[in-house]
């Protein structure tokens, strides 16, 4: 939790677990000029709704898309890296061709994400 108080010539912040008596003291003294925002709690975008959605919308191909992009790298870039031709990286983005178990885990290890996103 975050307390802040702006009255001229006044300006302080009290930040943490703060006592509820504090609190009701600084409304009584302060009124109008106490503000009190609560913190905001951060997630992974992975547990996020929204992303879970897009998610199960995604095909593998789509995927390796996002995370080659993602990596800033091109299909050219990632064919060296997993050596393989810069075709087959396309076709397997367009779904044109199922990406196999064993490229699923070059590609886990390379953007350290789960090898079944790309199956």
């Amino acid at each position: 939790m975050l307390v802040v108080v702006k009255k001229h010539p006044i300006d302080f912040r009290v930040e943490g677990n703060i006592p509820k008596d504090l609190i009701e003291s600084l409304k009584k003294q302060y009124g109008e000029a106490l503000c009190i925002e609560q913190e905001e709690t951060l997630m992974q975008v992975s547990e996020m709704a929204w992303y879970k959605s897009l998610a199960n919308e995604n095909s593998p191909g789509k995927n390796l898309r996002f995370y080659r992009k993602l990596h800033n790298l091109t299909q050219t870039q990632l064919a060296e890296k997993t050596g393989v031709a810069k075709q087959f990286i396309s076709d397997m983005e367009r779904d044109y061709k199922p990406i196999s178990r064993q490229m699923a885990k070059r590609f886990s290890s390379l953007f350290s994400v789960d090898a079944g996103r790309f199956i």
